[in-house]
């Protein structure tokens, strides 16, 4: 490939996305009250969110439907094909329909509106035409503007179809942040992939119980030094009487005080006050925690007062993806 012919694809590309890109400004100065009508109708449903479309808008559909899924709003795709061969039977009274159409004219799509017209489920369109079957049968109309597709043939689904999966992503962030959807709610739905471990809480990663390396107050190096070995943390908590930590012997302990270290207490050996984390903390915090202080593990404590949880390495963070 010459470079002229290289340079006429790069030109096809931009072309492409900066069709796209203007075709979403349109959107975005498009929206108007019905946004927020579509927003409160789903708001309102004690069911699911339907969502159908035929050929690129199903898949488009798909996709919407996933974001819903995943965000707070129960919905599933309904095939336009399917639902007129029994999947009609997956809507029900509480519902609201979703149904996407470039032309708002879709023939496979007649079944669905006729449907929920029939049995009174709310219906929102999603269209390019505003006098379409589609937007002209629904309870809320959310009308794409005007906008050429990418190819120069104005034949292939481009523009349009990117248009109405950022008007579905829309719904789905307006309705998220309605209902003040968080990280952690977000988790319950998407534990698995580097997405879920960038989720994952101290309480999810660190070790507890009889794992957890600790000496009490006074002990003797001796028995502070078999605890790190044996626990393999390399590093002891000590505790007083009321297991408060009073402080956390490091490597870095241990080096500083290698003359007469057998002679010494836990207690003239440690690091005071050693800094902790919240279990429900973030992962992703505790990892910016050891990486700013160059240390390997954070003790787990809830409130100052009391006594530590668990213990966190920055091994349990990089085996869970989090790092």
């Amino acid at each position: 490939m010459t470079n002229d012919q290289k340079n006429l694809l790069l030109d096809v590309g931009r072309r492409v996305v900066s069709r796209e890109a203007e075709a979403l400004s349109k959107l975005n100065a498009s929206l108007d009250q019905s946004f927020a009508d579509a927003v409160q109708m789903i708001l309102n449903a004690t069911g699911r969110v339907i969502v159908c479309g035929m050929g690129k808008s199903g898949h488009i559909g798909r996709k919407i439907a996933a974001t819903f899924a995943s965000t707070g709003t129960p919905a599933h795709f309904v095939h336009p094909a399917e639902a007129s061969h029994g999947d009609l039977g997956m809507m029900a009274a509480g519902d609201v329909v979703l149904v996407l159409s470039n032309s708002g004219e879709t023939p496979e799509l007649a079944d669905v509106i006729s449907y929920t017209r029939r049995f009174q489920i709310p219906m929102i369109g999603v269209a390019g035409r505003i006098n379409s079957t589609l937007l002209n049968q629904a309870d809320v109309s959310l009308v794409l503007p005007a906008a050429e597709e990418a190819c120069d043939q104005g034949i292939v689904p481009t523009t349009s179809t990117t248009m109405t999966l950022a008007l579905g992503d829309a719904l789905a962030i307006a309705l998220m942040e309605h209902r003040k959807f968080t990280p952690e709610n977000f988790r319950q739905f998407h534990p698995g992939g580097k997405l879920g471990a960038q989720l994952s809480t101290v309480n999810d990663l660190m070790h507890r119980g009889d794992e957890l390396p600790f000496v009490e107050s006074g002990s003797k190096m001796s028995e502070a030094l078999l605890t790190i070995s044996q626990k393999g943390f390399g590093v002891a908590g000590v505790l007083d009487s009321n297991g408060t930590l009073l402080g956390a012997i490091t490597d870095g302990d241990l080096r500083r005080h290698m003359q007469g270290l057998l002679d010494l207490t836990a207690d003239e050996v440690m690091t005071r006050d050693p800094r902790t984390i919240a279990s429900t903390a973030m992962a992703q915090e505790a990892v910016a925690v050891m990486n700013t202080m160059k240390i390997t593990c954070l003790f787990v404590q809830d409130a100052p007062d009391q006594t530590p949880v668990g213990i966190l390495h920055i091994h349990d963070c990089l085996r869970a993806g989090v790092a």
